[in-house]
């Protein structure tokens, strides 16, 4: 595949209009891996779009790229927040138009990787999230229903006057449950409608890693024991020395809530790990709303095959590509 490099760039100096890959899928699938590859391939970076690597100090629980893979190849929205500063929608999908344009401006195509659905779509879709004001005394009010009756009961009520914008949103995420209330009652229209799209002004390809349901759910209980082996406990204990809330929205990543209430003597290590893995399925169940098998606009490979070869050959080709509307 000598030529393929080549080929992909003379495809975008001739042809595409400010083209973007994307790398979807499941939780454990391999896109990391993945989108590495390509960027070996393309020459290029890749632009991080989980939610879970914006956090300093989380790197055990959320599996990011190894120290050689950021050394040699440039990941971007990696390590950029502190756990308690939460970064909104709106403020990763400004980054991440300013970083695209440095990587066109160098010739470069980006590739977006990533799991975390609304991320992904704000890029893909070029959402326009509305411009409310925070209410804080409205916040206020949620956060203390959420901690006397329980977070279960929050998203309850999220439920039951947006049921399509609750399937996307974590029960036990009551930052986001609330965000989600809050433009509801403050507009009079569900946060699900609420994301408005406009033309994209980029040439987008996306493709997908597809696995059989049991066959991820083993590899994600095989992360899980290497995660702990690796060193989570002491991850987690850390954070908590710093002072670090379980309650904090990016200690809601699969792994750091349930081992800090083991840490914390609350529940046994055992408990804690069967609690990972069922918080793991259920978040896998909530990405595949996001990313559909039958979606026309992805290719889904084999993961377990993962074919290096017949993807990039896809990536070189002029098919899959969404123009530019523009």
């Amino acid at each position: 595949m000598g030529n393929s490099k080549l080929s992909g760039l003379r495809m975008w100096k001739h042809k595409l209009k400010k083209p973007v890959i994307f790398v979807v899928g499941p939780t454990a699938s391999g896109k990391t891996d993945l989108a590495i590859q390509i960027a070996r391939h393309l020459k290029s970076e890749i632009i991080s779009a989980d939610s879970k690597y914006f956090y300093k100090g989380m790197n055990i629980g959320t599996a990011k790229p190894s120290a050689n893979d950021l050394s040699e190849i440039v990941h971007h929205m990696i390590d950029i927040a502190e756990p308690d500063e939460p970064v909104s929608v709106a403020v990763y999908k400004n980054e991440v138009e300013k970083i695209i344009g440095t990587l066109h401006a160098q010739e470069k195509i980006p590739i977006v990787v990533g799991g975390t659905g609304q991320y992904i779509h704000a890029i893909l879709h070029n959402w326009k999230m509305p411009a409310i004001e925070p209410d804080l005394r409205l916040r206020k009010v949620m956060e203390d229903y959420a901690e006397y009756h329980g977070k279960g009961k929050l998203y309850d009520f999220l439920v039951k006057v947006d049921p399509q914008g609750a399937k996307l949103i974590d029960y036990r995420n009551v930052r986001r449950t609330i965000r989600a209330i809050e433009v509801v009652l403050k507009t009079g229209h569900r946060f699900s409608e609420q994301r408005l799209q406009e033309q994209s002004p980029y040439s987008r390809k996306i493709i997908g890693l597809h696995w059989q349901r049991e066959e991820l759910y083993s590899r994600i209980d095989q992360r899980i024991a290497e995660m702990l082996t690796q060193g989570l406990i002491g991850e987690v204990i850390t954070l908590l020395s710093k002072g670090y809330s379980i309650e904090m929205p990016a200690m809601s990543a699969i792994g750091y809530r349930e081992i800090a209430h083991f840490v914390l003597g609350e529940t046994s290590l055992q408990e804690a790990i069967l609690l990972m893995k069922r918080n793991s399925r259920q978040y896998v169940r909530r990405q595949a709303n996001w990313f559909k098998v039958n979606d026309p606009d992805i290719r889904w490979f084999d993961g377990k095959v993962m074919n290096l070869k017949e993807i990039l050959l896809y990536l070189d080709s002029d098919d899959g590509w969404s123009r530019s509307e523009e």
